[in-house]
């Protein structure tokens, strides 16, 4: 969200434009430093606001936070067009990594899923074959074998998909933030001109 007001500072009449973004706790730092490279700064006179929020992901469980940036720029900034593309860009590459960490876990998840339902179809049908009239424990123990590895084994498969992917994963992550940086220096030039 972004407006524009027009405040006194000193003698002369400073026009800011003001933006308001949410952001992800453990990345705030790197937006605050980019955005300063397209001409915005933090505004001191609003105090952070924190959110709680509660990222749930099979196996593990994490807390985080989200926090709310106050953010102001001179509006007579030279070259604002560019520097607005070029923050949208940065805001782009952003999105990207998000999507690339949150696919780190998604097909390892869905994976492990699938193999622990499996597994427990094999053990429902072993208990239905055990409680049957009269128990027909072969087809229990045959049917029990394969749920008893289908619950044990989506660990395993998470622990080398989520490996696999993030090998695979790594390096676009890191060439999403060497564009970032490249993004950032083109700004600051811009800046400092």
């Amino acid at each position: 969200m972004s407006y524009n007001e027009v405040t006194r500072s000193g003698k002369e009449y400073v026009g800011y434009e003001y933006k308001t973004i949410n952001v992800d706790s453990e990345k705030a730092s790197m937006y605050v430093d980019a955005y300063e490279n397209f001409g915005w700064i933090l505004d001191d006179s609003i105090p952070l606001v924190r959110e709680p929020k509660i990222i749930s992901t099979l196996p593990t469980r994490q807390f985080g936070s989200t926090i709310t940036l106050k953010l102001k720029r001179d509006r007579k900034i030279m070259s604002k067009a560019e520097l607005t593309r070029l923050q949208q860009h940065f805001e782009s590459c952003m999105d990207e990594i998000e999507v690339l960490e949150k696919s780190k876990t998604k097909n390892a998840l869905i994976y492990a899923l699938v193999i622990g339902f499996i597994g427990t179809a094999f053990l429902a049908g072993s208990v239905f074959a055990v409680t049957a009239e009269p128990p027909k424990i072969l087809l229990c123990i045959i049917l029990g074998i394969p749920g008893l590895i289908g619950w044990a084994l989506p660990y395993l498969v998470f622990k080398i998909f989520l490996k696999k992917r993030t090998t695979e994963v790594t390096p676009l992550i890191e060439q999403k933030y060497d564009e970032i940086h490249g993004i950032c220096e083109k700004g600051n030039s811009l800046i400092h001109k």
